[in-house]
């Protein structure tokens, strides 16, 4: 009878573990898409940078789950990219966050190690983006709105991953 219990009771604890660690899994590479919700490792990053659950202080390469985004603005630069710093500086992107307070805006500035990249991002290209959702019809919803605000002509729709690598 003993025996039976330890077995079963070994069994639960390998089970609720597994479940512990499934359900810390699904949150890795959630985009944090709102700036006024708590986000677990918003201190990570930048204000300017879409922060997102990297799994944590061991991770050294990690990527978001996929988004939408909404180009509000882009520039090409230089090969050398010179100047990149000066490209959306911070006061750009806090007027179009006070335009979107409940949704992300975030630079793409540079192209240097420890900050953000994206895919889906011609390369040698900076620019002004904002957290539009998970589904390609929250994105286009949320384009209308952009639309509607006249500040941000030729705004576009970009299902995009962003990333970090602190190597």
């Amino acid at each position: 009878m003993r025996s039976t219990l330890r077995i079963v009771f070994a069994a639960s604890l390998i089970l609720a573990t597994c479940a512990l660690v499934e359900a810390q899994r699904r949150n890795i590479g959630s985009v944090c898409g709102d700036p006024t919700a708590k986000c677990r490792l918003a201190s990570d990053f930048q204000p300017y940078e879409l922060a997102f659950d990297h799994g944590g202080p061991n991770s050294i390469i990690a990527e978001s789950k996929p988004f939408y985004a909404i180009i509000l603005k882009s520039v090409k630069l230089p090969q050398d990219q010179s100047g990149c710093d000066n490209k959306f500086p911070e006061a750009e992107r806090l007027e179009a966050q006070a335009v979107f307070p409940k949704n992300k805006v975030f630079a793409k500035r540079c192209d240097e190690p420890a900050q953000n990249f994206y895919t889906n991002v011609a390369d040698n290209t900076t620019f002004l983006g904002v957290y539009a959702g998970l589904t390609l019809t929250q994105a286009k919803s949320f384009l209308k709105k952009v639309e509607a605000t006249g500040k941000f002509p030729g705004a576009t729709i970009r299902r995009m991953k962003v990333g970090i690598n602190g190597t």
